[in-house]
């Protein structure tokens, strides 16, 4: 792209929640986005411990984060060229909405910026700003709300990188213990054991600099 080139805001259409099997579908913009807003949601379990007052809120998870964009569909041919504004509307449902072949709304992505993200719609609400004498809008705005697609492990892992639901390869430092690294992984000093075993380590004491150390997933370890 050269530079200072205009960029407009693509939404891509997926048949398969893994993203795979090509474009199915996608649906340009004419005018870009003047604001968007992003949704940034952390869900705490707030009651309180029995007989305990003022307990600390604990985290549960880092909820699917939300975008909400607002861009403008314009037929009056003052941007340069001439949209038909229900076609376009029509054409942005299409792309976006229900699909009858995977029996359920398209997984999307979208592109603009510095903005990538998975994600379905969630609703889409239009405003018609002006009419031909016969009542056909000649101007549009559309506030589309998207949902982050992604399952609560993996948007934790996201977000933490020493998440217990990640495999981990750590090298060891001098003065580095295994119960002290499990600790920092899992947040569980006693997990070193499982650590040990997966690694074929039958003295854990005695760890080298340079060592590499494979620290499994949490559940694995749960599961041996």
């Amino acid at each position: 792209m050269e530079k200072g080139e205009l960029t407009k805001l693509v939404i891509k259409a997926y048949t398969k929640p893994d993203y795979t099997g090509g474009v199915a579908d996608e649906f340009t913009v004419s005018l870009n986005p003047e604001e968007y807003s992003q949704v940034y949601d952390i869900e705490y379990d707030d009651k309180s411990g029995d007989g305990t007052t003022g307990s600390p809120m604990v985290f549960k998870r880092i909820k699917p984060q939300e975008y909400t964009l607002k861009f403008m569909i314009d037929g009056t041919g003052a941007s340069g060229k001439k949209i038909n504004v229900p076609e376009t509307i029509e054409r942005f449902f299409e792309v976006t909405g229900y699909d009858g072949k995977i029996h359920r709304p398209r997984y999307l992505e979208i592109l603009w910026g510095t903005l990538r993200s998975h994600c379905i719609l969630l609703k889409a609400d239009i405003a018609y700003k002006l009419f031909k004498p016969d009542g056909t809008p000649l101007r549009a705005v559309i506030n589309a709300t998207f949902k982050e697609n992604i399952d609560d492990r993996t948007r934790v892992a996201k977000a933490n990188d020493s998440s217990p639901d990640l495999t981990h390869v750590r090298v060891v430092k001098e003065g580095d213990t295994l119960p002290a690294m499990a600790h920092e992984i899992y947040g569980d000093f006693t997990r070193y054991i499982d650590v040990a075993r997966v690694n074929g380590l039958n003295d854990f004491r005695r760890l080298a600099p340079g060592q590499r150390i494979f620290f499994p997933p949490l559940e694995k370890t749960d599961n041996g």
